[in-house]
């Protein structure tokens, strides 16, 4: 699942300081990889260690898995690649992109028509689905965002077509 956001940057020279003082944990970004698929999905490069849940990086990348097994469990694809992009600014995702690679039973635009009707992709409105306010991130700093059933994330929702 990717999640396309407006990325941050950090002064180099800052970065290379805090990397020689081995606090580089500190910076958000360094697990960005780890975090999610280990390479095998695809990622637009937002990270989630350091930041809260008011950070489409974050928040967005949790939504986007959420769907996909939501998707999947409701047996309407095999596999599912779920793209959000954001704006600062804009409440509601710029695109909202689905590849189901072939997978799905009833087209990919099919599959947008059913998310955009089972889902409020805001990121408000993200953050109360998910309870993202619920203080879980020292437990996401330990075997990664992804895989835990006890993560909302994780469980599907039950959808209407």
């Amino acid at each position: 699942m990717l999640v396309e956001i407006i990325c941050y940057s950090v002064s180099f020279y800052f970065d290379v300081f805090l990397s020689l003082l081995s606090f580089s944990f500190l910076i958000a970004g360094r697990k960005i990889i780890v975090d999610t698929y280990g390479g095998w999905g695809a990622h637009g490069g937002g990270a989630f260690s350091g930041k809260d849940y008011s950070k489409v990086d974050r928040s967005a990348a949790y939504a986007a898995r959420w769907v996909a097994k939501s998707l999947v469990k409701n047996g309407l694809c095999r596999r599912v690649l779920v793209q959000l992009s954001y704006a600062i600014g804009i409440s509601e995702p710029l695109s909202i992109y689905l590849d189901s690679y072939g997978t799905s039973k009833v087209g990919d635009k099919e599959l947008l028509r059913i998310v955009k009707k089972n889902f409020d992709l805001r990121p408000g409105v993200i953050v109360k689905d998910l309870d993202l306010r619920f203080p879980r991130y020292l437990e996401t700093a330990v075997y990664g965002h992804f895989g835990r059933p006890e993560f909302p994330w994780e469980k599907f929702r039950k959808l209407t077509l």
